[in-house]
C-alpha cells in the first residue's frame, strides 16, 4: 500500500529547485556553479585563477551540499581540466544522475601548435561540434550531457547547418537540452523558428552578460528570452569582481591581496562611476538586512527574468555560501528602480520610443490601455529557521485518539489500538502494519505521517 511521505528539506534556498524553462521541464538550482576556475592551467596568465583538485572538489562538495545540481562549465575552460575535475568528482560521489551539467562548443579546447589542426576545434561546424561533444564526454565521464550550449556565433555556420548538428546528438541521446551564447537574438530567433518548423530540438537556454553594471542584454536579449520562454543564464553578475564596499576596497590596497586583474577589465580597482554603482547596492544591503552586497546584486539580477540561472563563480566555499544569501532577498519595485538609476541602460532606437514591452507605448498610442502583466520570476523568500533551543521548548504534541483500520473486503479484521511512536502495531493477517514517525525538521515544521506495509 502507498502512503505519502514528505521529502527531507534542503539545507538552503539553494535546495528548492524550479523548473528551467517553459521548454525545459528539467529541475534546477536557482543558482549555477560556474567552472571557469575550476582546473589547473595556465589560465592565471591570463588575470584567472586555477585550483587544485583538492580544492575544487571541496568547492563542489559545498554546492551540492547546500543544495545545488546546475553546474556550468565549457571544453576549454582551464584547458580541458575543468571539465575534468567535475566529471572525476561526480563520478566519485556517485551523483552523475543527479547533477545538470552544462557545458559548451565552439571556443578552441584543443590548443595545439599547429594552427591549422586549430580549425577543427572551433567554431560553430558539425565538424567543431562532433570533436566537441566526444572530448566532453570523455572529459565529464559520461555517456549524456544535459545542456550543451553554442557557446559564441561564429558568422560563418548557416542555422540550418547548426541546428540539424545539434538535433542528431539530442535524437542519439547524447545531449538533453540546446543552449546558446554569446549571440545576437536575431539569429536565435531564426534558428529556434527553423527548429520549430522542421520538428527539430530549439535552444532552450540564452547564457550572456549581465549585471548591474552591464545590462546591454535589456535591450534585445531579455525580451527575447521572455517572449521565447527561454531560461536566461546570466554570467558577470559580480561584474569580475568590481563589486566591493568602500571599507573593502581599502583593505585589500593595505594588505596588497588587490583583486581580479582581467585583460579588459581596466585594472582592478573601481571607477568613480563603479563605486556609485557600489554605493547604492550599499544603502539597499543596508535596508534589506542582508550580510553582503555582492548577494544584494545577484537578488537585483534575479528579479529581471521569469527563468533566470546566475552563474557563480569563485574559489573558497565561504564566497559561496554567502551568495546563496541572494535567494533569501526580496527587493520592492522602488528597491530596482533606484538600482536601475545607478547606471542607467541605453535602449537606443527603436527601444527608447517603444519601451521593453512592460507597458504600452502611451505616446504612440495616443489611448490609455491596461497591459496584461508580464511574467514574473519567482520571488525570493527568507527561511525561518528554528534554533535548537527552540526546537526544545516547543509544546509536545497531544497524541492521537485511537482509530480503527478500514474494514477488509473479506473479512473484518480486529481493530487494533496505536502503539506509540516509532513502534509497529501488530495485527493478524490480513490486516495493515503500520509505523508511526514524529519528526521535526530544520525549519521547525512538525511531520507526522504512517509508514504502511501488507503483512
Amino acid at each position: 500500500m502507498a502512503c505519502f511521505v514528505p521529502s527531507n528539506p534542503p539545507s538552503t534556498r539553494l535546495g528548492h529547485l524550479r523548473q528551467l524553462s517553459k521548454r525545459a521541464g528539467v529541475h534546477v538550482s536557482p543558482l549555477q556553479l560556474g567552472g571557469m576556475s575550476i582546473g589547473e592551467s595556465a589560465w592565471t596568465q591570463m588575470g584567472m585563477g586555477q585550483m587544485t583538485k583538492e580544492s575544487s572538489f571541496k568547492l563542489l562538495d559545498t554546492f551540492w551540499e547546500a543544495g545545488g545540481n546546475f553546474i556550468d562549465t565549457a571544453g576549454f575552460y582551464q584547458d580541458g581540466t575543468s571539465e575534468q575535475f567535475i566529471g572525476e568528482w561526480a563520478e566519485q560521489r556517485g551523483i552523475r544522475d543527479q547533477l545538470v551539467i552544462a557545458t559548451k562548443y565552439s571556443n578552441n579546447f584543443h590548443l595545439t601548435p599547429n594552427s591549422v589542426a586549430r580549425a577543427a576545434y572551433s567554431g560553430n561546424s558539425a565538424k567543431s561540434l562532433r570533436n566537441a561533444v566526444n572530448s566532453s564526454l570523455k572529459n565529464l565521464k559520461t555517456d549524456y550531457i544535459d545542456v550543451f550550449y553554442l557557446h559564441f556565433w561564429d558568422w560563418d555556420t548557416s542555422v540550418e547547418e547548426i541546428i540539424d548538428a545539434l538535433h542528431a546528438y539530442v535524437v542519439a541521446g547524447k545531449i538533453l537540452y540546446l543552449g546558446v551564447s554569446n549571440a545576437p537574438s536575431w539569429a536565435v530567433a531564426r534558428a529556434n523558428e527553423y527548429a520549430r518548423r522542421t520538428g527539430k530540438t530549439p535552444f532552450a537556454i540564452f547564457q550572456t552578460m549581465y549585471s548591474i553594471m552591464e545590462r546591454s542584454a535589456e535591450r534585445e536579449i531579455l525580451p527575447f528570452v521572455r517572449d521565447e520562454g527561454m531560461a536566461f543564464a546570466p554570467f558577470g553578475v559580480l561584474a569580475g569582481g568590481k563589486l566591493r564596499s568602500n571599507a573593502d576596497e581599502e583593505a585589500r590596497k593595505a594588505s596588497g591581496e588587490g583583486g581580479r586583474n582581467m585583460p579588459w577589465s581596466g585594472g582592478w580597482e573601481r571607477t568613480a562611476e563603479e563605486k556609485q554603482v557600489c554605493d547604492r547596492l550599499e544603502k539597499v544591503q543596508g535596508e534589506v538586512g542582508a550580510k553582503s552586497l555582492t548577494a544584494v546584486a545577484i537578488a537585483y539580477v534575479l528579479h529581471k527574468a521569469p527563468f533566470v540561472f546566475p552563474i557563480v563563480g569563485g574559489r573558497k566555499p565561504e564566497q559561496l555560501l554567502a551568495n546563496v544569501e541572494a535567494l533569501e532577498i526580496s527587493l520592492t519595485a522602488e528597491q530596482i528602480a533606484y538600482l536601475d538609476g545607478a547606471k542607467p541602460v541605453d535602449l537606443g532606437f527603436p527601444g527608447f520610443l517603444i519601451g521593453d514591452g512592460s507597458s504600452y507605448p502611451q505616446g504612440l498610442t495616443w489611448s490609455t490601455l491596461d497591459k496584461v502583466p508580464r511574467s514574473e520570476p519567482i520571488r525570493p523568500t527568507k527561511v525561518a529557521t528554528a534554533s535548537p533551543a527552540q526546537a526544545e521548548s516547543a509544546p509536545t504534541p497531544a497524541p492521537e485518539a485511537p482509530q480503527s483500520e478500514p474494514a477488509s473486503a473479506s473479512a473484518t479484521p480486529t481493530p487494533v489500538p496505536p502503539a506509540p511512536n516509532g513502534v509497529s502495531d501488530k495485527a493478524p493477517n490480513g490486516t495493515l502494519k503500520i509505523e508511526k514517525t514524529e519528526t521535526t525538521d530544520t525549519f521547525g515544521h512538525q511531520w507526522k505521517w504512517r509508514n504502511c506495509g501488507e503483512w
